[in-house]
């Protein structure tokens, strides 16, 4: 019997969205933390932008992400691509794409809308969201799980701590998924839609900033209009951008890990019904639920000198990417790292690796993920696929486009 050899390492483009029709590419992963932790890609697919750095072990990861004053968020933005429709000086409105110290000024008034107790007073709410928006699938027993469950709860939740109405929810989350998107056609079908949905946005915050400043509200936006920390406050742009921030994070991340999340238990019933059996493993079951499906694969840094890791040469300006898909499953911190275990309660990077950028929503996000799992599972126990799932094709979003399920119809509100 003959044996397929592996391909070299020094061959492999993690740009090559062909790698990721399926979802991330974790044997390939696998392998680079073994044999090359500090992986050079070419990306080949997109002639007019430089290759980039892959660091695949969670302790670099963590090693990076403290170091901005090496590693910035800053220099070149957080994505792979310089330009992936949103120029860079736009990108640097968003406290993501900062260093200190204005990063830390910016993420200050930011914070004021997140305070544990203003994510507190959101859980009946959010409760309140998931069973309404479980009560419009229960009577037919079937629904794509994706696009009529995960994502109308997540755009209103958003939505509603934001202060946006709910007929703009659905809008919201289809720009979340153009501004994200880039790579996959069903998600961004084209680069004129980003620009159009990019003017149509600014317009929109425009009014609604004008709206808050006149009428100001006990919602985010209008913490965000009237915060100010030594004097300053948030301009327009600043606002316009962290909002974007917020409603792109908000609407993709708890959608992702959420349907992935059930996609994972489907395919592990053992652990489905232990979750069944005890919901109180859900808390814990929601880390793993990150640990092994997080929303974004990667963020990058760019290197502000030069420098070495792991003996490889890194030169100034080059591309520094993060792999939360890798560094979540590294043998070195995980027992068995493959496998879904939703007793396993673990530590993660999918909210980041450590320093500044720890994700803002990290609170407000397992809050609905446990109410989303809890509520589920309590109502429709017998839940399972009715079709085959769609990845997004990209090596950014890690998330289901579709994900097609069946369960016993029963009466709204049960």
């Amino acid at each position: 019997m003959s044996v397929i050899a592996e391909p070299d390492l020094d061959r492999i483009d993690l740009g090559d969205l062909d790698l990721w029709a399926e979802g991330p590419p974790h044997p390939l992963f696998t392998r680079l933390r073994r044999q090359a932790p500090v992986h050079w890609s070419p990306l080949a697919g997109h002639p007019d932008e430089a290759g980039f750095w892959s660091i695949t072990r969670a302790a670099d990861l963590r090693k990076v992400s403290l170091d901005w004053q090496a590693f910035s968020s800053e220099v070149g933005g957080i994505l792979v691509l310089d330009d992936f429709g949103i120029p860079l000086e736009a990108q640097r409105q968003q406290m993501i794409s900062m260093d200190p110290p204005r990063h830390d000024r910016i993420k200050v008034l930011f914070q004021r809308g997140f305070t544990p107790r203003r994510i507190a007073e959101h859980e009946q709410r959010i409760r309140a969201i998931v069973n309404r928006v479980l009560d419009r699938v229960a009577e037919r027993g079937e629904c794509d799980l994706v696009a009529e469950v995960a994502g109308p709860v997540v755009s209103r939740v958003i939505g509603s701590f934001l202060g946006t109405p709910e007929e703009d929810d659905q809008r919201h989350m289809e720009d979340t998924n153009i501004a994200l998107g880039f790579g996959d056609e069903d998600l961004r079908p084209s680069e004129q839609a980003m620009t159009e949905m990019m003017s149509r946005a600014w317009e929109e915050t425009m009014e609604l900033i004008a709206d808050r400043r006149a009428n100001p509200g006990d919602d985010l936006l209008s913490v965000l209009v009237h915060a100010v920390v030594d004097g300053e406050s948030l301009s327009e742009s600043e606002i316009f951008m962290g909002v974007g921030l917020l409603g792109a994070a908000g609407n993709d991340s708890t959608r992702a890990v959420f349907t992935s999340g059930m996609l994972g238990l489907f395919e592990h019933p053992d652990q489905k019904q232990l979750l069944l059996d005890d919901p109180a493993l859900i808390g814990g079951a929601v880390e793993e639920l990150l640990r092994m499906y997080p929303a974004f694969a990667h963020f990058r840094r760019t290197a502000t000198r030069d420098l070495e890791l792991h003996g490889t040469a890194i030169a100034e300006g080059d591309k520094v990417l993060l792999w939360y898909v890798a560094s979540n499953r590294d043998e070195d911190v995980y027992s068995d790292p493959q496998r879904l275990d939703v007793t396993r309660n673990p530590d993660h990077q999918a909210f980041g690796a450590g320093g500044r950028h720890f994700c803002l929503g990290a609170a407000l996000a397992r809050l609905e993920l446990r109410t989303l799992l809890a509520e589920t599972l309590r109502r429709f126990p017998d839940i399972e696929p009715a079709g085959e799932p769609t990845h997004a094709r990209s090596m950014f979003v890690n998330q289901l486009k579709t994900l097609p399920v069946r369960f016993s119809p029963r009466p709204a509100g049960n």
